[in-house]
């Protein structure tokens, strides 16, 4: 082998001598241009993507090319895709959907630094996942397991009454349908203190159009209320005694969470057979919503907020997510029933959430209903809030519409979603509860061993936590917002903001100490609430000192520091949500 790399070595050299070496010889030849070849394929690095990932990553693209020194670019014409460099993912709030295609075609182009390009369709796999909140029986073949109508139907008194509060009342008003003012008790109690004739005789629901279910009925045909399910009505599962008259804490001396419904009932009342013109406190202007006061605080948000936390989030994490673990998984729950009673339980936890049967397929933007009708970037026109899933026109409240606690969660994912450390608490709390049913749904009959019960406690953590975080961080925007609201005069000083903001932010906060597993300490918690106090410091009309709203700004502040701290949350997040 040495001796040939040799010769070949003399010969070229003997050969370059002839040809340099003679100046009467031939002159030399044109150098030879190298001709461009176009790409001949196309490869990626990866060919799967997981559903209801949002914007997902892909993989890496690279090009087969017979000229070894070109460079290429990447592009697509598909829909759902996008080319960044050599990187392929979803466009952004674009995510696959297994159940609507079981794979995805990318028409990629390379085109070399010459100019020429080659085209090819790649095929994407999309990753099946658990993510839809259905499951089998185990008991009754080919019937669902699932059920939680209860839940629904108190989530919809809940939004009923503050619709009425919102429009309906002020109407009823102008008609003079109230002769006294234990006439409008009445009427705001048939929302709350439910009989069962009430219930049973055309309750309607307007609080959302094109629905399933018309009437309450239709969504569960056995009486519901919110008084009987709210915190302290069930003593046996409630880690505090709420009706002790000191247990409740924040909302003022000898309250309980009933009593304090009926404090916030009596004052809408008394301003609904008000004929005076109330004049609010800080501007000395009239004020036109009857829900709110003249003090700075706004009643249609506290019943709603207050009522979402002392009744749903209660029922959820310190009941059915609680003791309710402990309940049979062995036995169908009653004669002819197709699920176990810890399988029911849960599915009641989930109710209170008030996802949407397929939450995780939902973007953050559809979840808070924030999808403009112009703007397709913002979501889905028909995904706002609601998706008529199965087709039939009609939105159903058990399973296509998301309620409650679940949008919030959705805002707060929305209001961290360019920081540093975004939150996902949508999925963190749904994979969590499809993880821990499963776990049930598999075991059916069977009594759990201690690492399946270990299992189930983790995601029941996790679900709890979520939820919990996602409130807190609710919370958070409004001592933010409400901070930004004290901080202004003249005509950018807007009253209702004022009142609307602290409401919510009160409403919520007094709802978080009803979760057993919360790392808020009860101290911890009582300061927050010293902060909040029973209304906001307002700057009294003709008055000039601003030192009681600048202390109370930094109260806030504080406040928020102390959810910050306990829960662990990002200061990024918190500063912006």
């Amino acid at each position: 082998m040495k001796t040939n790399i040799i010769t070949l070595a003399i010969v070229a050299s003997l050969t370059l001598s002839a040809c340099g070496g003679s100046s009467g010889g031939s002159p030399a030849s044109d150098p030879v241009t190298p001709t461009n070849s176009a790409p001949t394929n196309v490869t990626i690095t990866n060919i799967t993507v997981d559903e209801n990932s949002v914007g997902a990553a892909i993989g890496t693209l690279s090009a087969t090319d017979a000229n070894s020194g070109d460079t290429f670019t990447f592009t697509t014409d598909s829909d759902m895709f996008v080319v960044t460099g050599n990187e392929l993912s979803l466009k952004a709030d674009t995510m696959a959907n297994f159940e609507n295609a079981e794979s995805l075609a990318a028409n990629i182009t390379v085109t070399d630094n010459g100019g020429l390009s080659y085209s090819k369709e790649l095929t994407i796999t999309v990753n099946d996942l658990l993510d839809t909140y259905k499951f089998e029986s185990k008991i009754i073949a080919g019937e669902s397991s699932v059920g939680y109508t209860g839940q629904i139907a108190r989530h919809a008194l809940i939004a009923e009454l503050a619709h009425y509060i919102g429009s309906g009342l002020q109407a009823d008003i102008d008609a003079n349908a109230f002769i006294d003012k234990q006439a409008v008790l009445d009427k705001l109690n048939s929302y709350f203190r439910t009989t069962s004739n009430q219930y049973e005789n055309n309750f309607s629901l307007n609080f959302l159009s094109d629905t399933k279910q018309p009437f309450i009925t239709d969504i569960s045909s056995s009486a519901k209320s919110l008084d009987g399910k709210i915190a302290g009505r069930d003593a046996s599962r409630m880690r505090k005694d709420w009706t002790d008259g000191t247990s409740f804490v924040g909302a003022g001396a000898n309250m309980t969470p009933e009593t304090l419904v009926d404090a916030y009932f009596n004052q809408l009342a008394d301003n609904a057979v008000d004929a005076n013109i109330r004049l609010d406190e800080a501007t000395n202007s009239p004020i036109t919503k009857v829900y709110v006061n003249t003090d700075g605080t706004d009643l249609k948000q506290l019943l709603q907020k207050f009522l979402l936390m002392s009744v749903t989030y209660s029922q959820g994490t310190d009941d059915y997510l609680d003791e309710g673990l402990a309940i049979d998984n062995i036995d169908p729950r009653g004669t002819g029933k197709a699920d176990t009673a810890l399988e029911h339980g849960f599915d009641e936890g989930f109710g209170y959430f008030g996802a949407a049967r397929n939450y995780l397929e939902y973007t953050d933007k559809e979840i808070a209903g924030k999808v403009k009708a112009d703007d397709a970037t913002t979501g889905r026109a028909d995904w706002n809030g609601k998706h008529d899933t199965d087709g039939d026109a009609l939105f159903d409240l058990t399973s296509e519409v998301n309620l409650g606690s679940s949008v919030n969660a959705a805002k707060r994912d929305i209001g961290s979603s360019t920081n540093a450390n975004p939150t996902d608490f949508t999925k963190d709390a749904m994979e969590a509860f499809l993880a821990a049913r499963k776990i049930i749904n598999d075991n059916v009959g069977t009594v759990f061993t201690a690492e399946q019960t270990t299992a189930l406690e983790t995601q029941r953590d996790n679900v709890v936590n979520a939820w919990e975080k996602a409130i807190a961080a609710t919370v958070i925007h409004y001592i933010n917002d409400l901070r930004a609201d004290l901080a202004k005069s003249g005509d950018e000083y807007n009253y209702e903001n004022v009142a609307k903001h602290w409401s919510e932010m009160k409403g919520f906060a007094l709802g978080l100490q009803f979760n057993p597993y919360s790392p808020i300490t009860d101290a911890q918690f009582a300061e927050i609430h010293v902060h909040f106090g029973q209304k906001p410091v307002l700057l009294p009309f003709g008055s000039a000192d601003k030192t009681a709203v600048t202390t109370y700004i930094a109260d806030l502040a504080k406040a928020r520091d102390i959810l910050q701290k306990a829960l662990g949350l990002d200061a990024d997040n918190v500063a912006n949500w």
